[in-house]
């Protein structure tokens, strides 16, 4: 779905995405089509849920996001530097 059809089906929520198409120009994430995960009424729990996902499979393109949002500016960011032994 794209990110104008989703405000409308969930109007003032926290959502839970997944991007399935996006592209990057220059250090924007262009978000294409999203896919919703999960619907949520605080902040708190939308990100909890984010938590689990991302330790399950953390190669997944995920995003929290409230749908009072009009459009969604995502900037990319490079991290440099060595992940610690779990």
């Amino acid at each position: 779905m794209k990110w104008n059809e989703i405000r409308v089906q969930y109007p003032k929520k926290w959502l839970l995405v997944e991007a399935v198409k996006a592209r990057t120009k220059a250090d924007q994430r262009i978000l294409v089509q999203l896919a919703v995960l999960g619907v949520y009424a605080n902040s708190r729990t939308a990100l909890k849920k984010y938590a689990q996902f991302h330790r399950e499979i953390p190669e997944r393109e995920l995003y929290v996001f409230h749908t009072s949002r009009e459009k969604l500016v995502v900037t990319e960011r490079m991290w440099l530097g060595i992940r610690g032994a779990r």
